[in-house]
């Protein structure tokens, strides 16, 4: 194992993105600035009980409650910076102090993401053979999670707490890997109670939980073992996750506030997409309606008075129908993100139980509920990049679906920054690091064979020519007054596709029957 934590090369790694991050404190930042903001006010100056129905401003508190309970403590801190922007009044309130704050407090608590990467790193095996330190898988890996350049402009330039998040989830992967599952399920049932988000993930812990922990033993032939079934084992898992929900969920049932809290959290009037439409199936889904419909008009097929409003292409959250296809409900998208995911939990149930299995269906149930899921934000994509970064120092044919994933994953993050200020900085980085994920895994795992197709390659290549056409050309167009979702709707399109490429390449890995692996 890669004693990652007591290496001179890591303490600079973490500080110097440290130093970065800084850099952006006066940056463009998004809404989710206010609405954190927001919800420091309302956890500060607002009782408990108000919290879920205060609704004053549109950005309400929708996270679960230990999030809540984590803003209301960085208001104490916050009131010492600028007391004005913990009232619940101060609507898109701004200042120095405001903005110094937030910005730090994203800086200070990505110390528990540097936490969670620095163990990653320890459960990585290096090869007998001596490198020098750069070529060192623990080394890549740590580079590919502290400058991951999606975590970067998300976090730093966007803003929001996803790296204080994804912190919890590196060390709850960790503790798996090192076997010490009920630490790793204590942590995972904390970050569900932080984000639901990382429900996306669930199934596969829930399986492999269940398989690795619950059963102690295989037959020969890797079938289950029903009489090594453990109910100590099992209750003491539930014991931990009904501990976590109860401490969370617990006032606001005693208060009799479930309902409104759920409500809060699962907000299914927004709509199948969000106002910018994640690169998924369901912006393929959405452009082939939109096609259909056109040439239905022009072939006279259809009445251009008799179709819907074509509100799906205006960049609003809202819920819209298609004009053609089926228009889609929760439901569905709940159906397709199961079916999506199943194949992969039967593998992993009557498969290896190795942590590499686990891993890979993690990503696809990852992958899977982004995909198919309902209103999916275009962040959500980080979800797979990060974990898959822990396989892709360690297998050829991960780093192949990493640089896949990544290059068109971060690429699909650039309309998040849209200001002139900042378009060099998303170029400069996205072109550092992906330089980077090129070399160093290529250097890994030099041998024969490629790590990407030739028609992988050239479709990563294509994607100048979608930045070219998006950042530069249409703006300044004509077609930017008629057709401003134009260049989202490109992107979208375009970067959909790789995701939906990596999703099956994924596939392939885990069903396809390899070799025993050398590390992990």
């Amino acid at each position: 194992m890669a004693a990652a934590g007591s290496c001179s090369w890591f303490p600079p790694l973490a500080l110097g993105v440290s130093l970065l991050k800084c850099l952006f404190i006066n940056a463009y930042h998004s809404t989710d600035f206010e609405v954190h903001r927001n919800w420091l006010a309302i956890t500060h100056s607002l009782p408990v009980s108000r919290w879920y129905h205060e609704n004053s401003s549109v950005w309400t508190l929708d996270y679960p409650p230990l999030f809540a309970w984590f803003q209301w403590s960085l208001s104490h801190v916050a009131q010492h910076f600028d007391s004005n922007m913990l009232r619940v009044e101060n609507l898109d309130y701004v200042s120095p102090g405001a903005v110094l704050f937030q910005r730090l407090s994203v800086v200070f608590t990505d110390g528990v993401f540097i936490y969670g990467a620095t163990e990653c790193c320890r459960c990585v095996q290096e090869p007998k053979e001596q490198r020098d330190v750069l070529s060192r898988p623990s080394f890549v890996l740590a580079v590919l999670l502290l400058w991951n350049f999606g975590l970067l402009v998300v976090d730093h330039l966007h803003f929001q707490y996803n790296g204080f998040l994804f912190g919890f989830l590196l060390l709850s992967l960790a503790k798996h890997l090192q076997h010490r599952h009920l630490q790793g399920a204590l942590l995972f049932s904390i970050l569900l109670n932080l984000k639901h988000i990382y429900l996306y993930m669930a199934p596969a812990y829930g399986v492999y939980l269940l398989r690795s922990y619950c059963f102690t033993q295989d037959h020969r032939d890797g079938s289950v073992r029903w009489s090594s079934f453990s109910p100590l084992r099992l209750l003491a898992l539930g014991a931990i996750v009904t501990s976590v929900c109860a401490l969370s969920f617990g006032p606001f049932v005693a208060m009799g506030q479930l309902p409104q809290v759920l409500s809060r959290l699962f907000p299914f009037k927004r709509g199948l997409c969000h106002a910018y439409w994640a690169p998924n199936f369901w912006s393929l889904y959405n452009v082939l309606d939109k096609s259909l419909s056109t040439l239905g008009v022009r072939l006279k097929l259809l009445e251009e008075a008799e179709l819907p409003r074509a509100s799906m292409t205006g960049g609003l959250v809202q819920e819209f129908h298609h004009s053609v296809l089926p228009s889609v409900t929760p439901s569905v998208t709940l159906v397709c993100t199961l079916l999506s995911i199943l194949p992969a939990l039967l593998s992993l149930w009557g498969g290896p139980r190795g942590p590499r299995a686990f891993l890979r269906v993690l990503l696809i149930c990852s992958l899977g509920s982004f995909l198919f899921g309902w209103h999916v934000h275009e962040k959500a994509v980080l979800l797979a990049i990060l974990p898959l970064s822990i396989l892709a120092v360690q297998n050829r044919e991960d780093a192949g679906t990493f640089l896949v994933l990544t290059t068109t994953g971060h690429y699909s993050l650039f309309p998040l920054l849209f200001t002139p200020a900042e378009f060099p900085i998303k170029v400069l980085l996205m072109l550092m690091f992906t330089i980077y994920s090129f070399t160093a895994l290529r250097k890994l795992h030099s041998g024969p064979g490629r790590l990407l197709r030739p028609l992988e390659y050239a479709y990563l290549l294509g994607l100048n020519a979608v930045a070219i056409t998006c950042e530069v050309a249409l703006p300044l167009s004509p077609w930017q007054q008629t057709l401003p979702f134009l260049p989202l709707l490109v992107t979208s399109v375009y970067c959909s596709v790789g995701v939906c490429h990596s999703f099956l390449r994924l596939y392939v890995s885990l069903l396809r029957p390899e070799e025993k692996p050398k590390q992990l």
